[in-house]
């Protein structure tokens, strides 16, 4: 797992057989894929893995109760397909997760109940759990915290939930172990083209040391969620428009708001959206939005009226009333969703289904979907780049891989159990220098020895890369992330023989990052 290894088998010149451009949920997927299926296989990305879209979902592995109601029952039902694949194939970052939809009138308990018997019957053998009605009673006993005037019951059911951007890494950790060069802060600056006009490879950037390489390949796969248009307009600058990004926001608040295991579904709020209380990492994940924007960014920010819908929303089902106050931490997703073709369309409406587009000039795009379904995605992308005679056939292999750091059964109980294997890598560090055993801030789990780990084994540039994305303090609780970094920079700079300036200098870039998951 040596970040300067893989650089030289792109300096090397090799012969590549799949070029992915693109470092999220997606173009991971189709390392692995590509990787395991015996292509060789070059991944590259322009900042951090996971560091966009795919660091920021509602952290649930889910069919997509909404898309149901929407009658988009295909990806409904691969969704649920795939669900079951992942909480089997990563158990150390996924879980079997209960969620409870409270009932203010009769009809809903009829309509849901009914709805969600749906939902388990497209699931298939690999249900999670059969949805049942329950009593006013009960649902109270479900979620002690919700609020209980005029309740009427509620309907529980089950879907997934996992931690987004180690999932990300673990899965570029299995793509490396199966023969893939995969390459975090290398930027894609233009594409290569053979004398038919058709691209055949790509230039890219060390972001870190400014070295440029070329790499030739017999595809090329756009797989870079909202970026995608820019990549496309690099092959063609008069391409239309593929994406419009949709903004999704969450919040993090104290565990206190909803006590208990069990996670808050809302199926229709004031606006007709689906909010969520979900736990996680001991707290209380809240979102999410849906809101057009015009343009990518790597740091989209909350708007204004996103905090006010969700902190009003959930105060109208808690007991326990959220105020900005109480907001530990902001995050802002963008989702790819394809570009609207009226105006005023709502996001809503938009399918989360992915599309495959395979330019004139032989480059395969692939873009929408959902973390959940990004397995099937990159199979069918390599399927597609098979039956365009791109590559030779082979067979995806992935339904039944284990990913990196599979245990079949973790600790939950213990907190650093999102390791799963790797546990017994960081524990062995502190053995060898039991100064490395000392906690970061005094009142969440997160140790020296995990920053080592970070730069050594998961390929751990930055500050935010270790506490944003290694371990989710950045996402759980801004205030104590930054009372971390100071720690955090001095081993990176240690372990990558870095210089006292260039701590000064990550210390005000993470100070300034950290804003934008503060509500100010």
């Amino acid at each position: 797992m040596n970040r300067l290894q893989l650089i030289q088998n792109l300096a090397a010149g090799t012969q590549w057989d799949v070029i992915i451009i693109g470092g999220g949920a997606t173009g991971l997927g189709i390392a692995m894929d590509a990787a395991t299926r015996g292509y060789k296989t070059l991944l590259v990305e322009q900042a951090d893995y996971a560091k966009g879209t795919s660091s920021k979902a509602t952290k649930l592995v889910h069919g997509g109760v909404r898309y149901m109601a929407q009658g988009d029952l295909g990806l409904v039902r691969e969704a649920c397909h795939e669900r079951g694949l992942l909480l089997k194939n990563a158990p150390h970052l996924t879980k079997n997760e209960t969620f409870v939809i409270p009932n203010y009138s009769w009809f809903n308990n009829v309509k849901y109940t009914i709805g969600l018997k749906f939902y388990d019957l497209l699931a298939g053998k690999l249900s999670l759990g059969a949805s049942k009605y329950i009593s006013k009673k009960k649902t109270i006993e479900a979620l002690p915290s919700i609020r209980q005037e005029g309740l009427k019951g509620g309907v529980v059911y089950h879907d997934g939930q996992f931690d987004d951007s180690r999932l990300a890494l673990n899965i570029a950790q299995t793509a490396i172990e199966n023969g893939a060069t995969v390459l975090n802060y290398m930027k894609v600056e233009g594409l290569l083209k053979d004398d038919k006009k058709k691209v055949n490879g790509i230039k890219v950037k060390d972001i870190e040391t400014g070295n440029s390489y070329e790499a030739i390949g017999k595809i090329v796969i756009n797989a870079t969620g909202v970026y995608v248009d820019n990549i496309l307009k690099m092959d063609k600058p008069e391409a239309p428009h593929l994406v419009r990004p949709s903004q999704g926001v969450h919040i993090t608040l104290d565990r206190s708001f909803m006590g208990g295991e069990n996670a808050l579904m809302i199926p229709e709020t004031d606006d007709g959206r689906v909010l969520f209380a979900v736990p996680w990492h001991n707290k209380l994940i809240v979102g999410t939005t849906d809101t057009l924007v015009d343009h990518a960014e790597l740091e989209p920010r909350a708007l204004e009226t996103e905090i006010e819908f969700i902190l009003s929303t959930a105060g109208k089902y808690l007991v326990k009333k959220p105020m900005r106050s109480d907001v530990l931490a902001v995050f802002a997703g963008l989702r790819p969703l394809a570009a609207p073709k009226a105006e005023g369309a709502k996001t809503k409406e938009i399918s989360r289904s992915h599309k495959i587009i395979v330019s004139d000039s032989g480059m395969i795009t692939i873009t929408g979907g959902k973390w959940t379904t990004f397995r099937r995605m990159a199979q069918d992308t390599l399927d597609k780049a098979i039956e365009k005679n791109f590559l030779p056939a082979k067979k995806c292999v992935t339904e039944e891989l284990h990913i990196h750091g599979y245990v079949p059964e973790p600790d939950r109980a213990d907190p650093l159990h999102f390791y799963g294997a790797d546990i017994a890598g960081v524990q062995k560090l502190i053995n060898e220098n039991p100064a490395l055993q000392e906690r970061l801030v005094p009142e969440y789990p997160y140790t020296k020895a995990m920053v080592v780990w970070a730069v050594r084994n998961e390929f751990a540039r930055r500050v935010e890369d270790v506490v944003g994305r290694r371990f989710r303090l950045l996402f759980l609780d801004v205030h104590a992330a930054l009372a971390a970094a100071p720690a955090v920079a001095e081993i990176i700079a240690e372990e990558l023989k870095l210089d006292q300036a260039w701590v000064t200098q990550e210390l005000q870039d993470f100070s300034t990052l950290a804003k934008t998951y503060t509500l100010v």
